[in-house]
């Protein structure tokens, strides 16, 4: 976008690029900023607002849009339903925990957060991601609208600030004329991955962390997931 222009993004949640657009309801927002470097700009709306952001670009550069929602909870009625899940995701090893803990196998609920990212271009798009210290989160190591992308645009990710070695990553990519592929890869011991790339597409990179949750009452939840995400888009040649 150009400079002095105006920064807007919507807030989805689906798959394959197809997910409905939320509006701004501070409620279901813990975090909700751009950050440039060591710049951290609030990101405030009105209730309702669609698209959730809608403000004046604070100035030219890399932005990164970073939005962490509060908890939502969810109920596995059906065992396939968890069973799909935690398969797609990689998580084998639940299913045997879950079983191994004494767990339902249906009636039980789960507890999920979402700590995403997205970078976005003012004017030359300068600059770099960081870490900005989300609980689980990924960081681009290089600029998708400024750097050499021919091998690749490199991510690591991070959960509580530590790499997360070999674990799946999902890619959801757009081809400008709209077709979605979906594929994977898996970070190396450094908690890397290169993500394949092609002018004009547009990017969602997702990692998931599963962790067990001990209840206290009958109703909590026994899991949590922790769905970290990071859309960009690649200037057309």
């Amino acid at each position: 976008m150009p400079e002095g222009g105006t920064i807007t993004a919507n807030i989805r949640v689906g798959q394959n690029f197809a997910g409905s657009a939320y509006s701004y309801i501070d409620m279901n927002i813990a975090r909700f900023e751009l950050v440039q470097g060591e710049r951290v700009v609030p990101v405030t709306g009105r209730m309702g607002d669609r698209p959730a952001l809608n403000m004046a670009a604070p100035g030219p550069g890399l932005w990164v849009a970073v939005h962490q929602t509060t908890d939502n909870f969810l109920r596995y009625d059906k065992r396939e339903m968890f069973v799909d899940f935690v398969t797609h995701k990689d998580f084998a090893w639940v299913l045997d925990e879950h079983a191994a803990r004494g767990l339902p196998e249906t009636g039980f609920r789960e507890r999920y957060s979402r700590y995403a990212k997205a970078l976005l271009a003012v004017g030359d798009g300068a600059g770099a991601d960081r870490e900005v210290g989300l609980l689980t989160e990924i960081v681009a190591l290089a600029n998708p609208y400024a750097d050499d992308l021919s091998g690749g645009l490199p991510v690591r990710v991070l959960y509580d600030g530590a790499p997360r070695a070999d674990v799946q990553v999902e890619v959801f990519a757009r081809d400008p004329a709209g077709e979605v592929t979906v594929t994977t890869t898996r970070t190396d011991a450094d908690g890397r991955a290169v993500i394949a790339v092609a002018p004009g597409g547009e990017y969602l990179v997702d990692a998931v962390v599963m962790r067990a949750l001990e209840p206290v009452a009958e109703d909590d939840p026994v899991w949590e997931s922790l769905w970290a995400a990071l859309t960009f888009t690649v200037p057309a040649e």
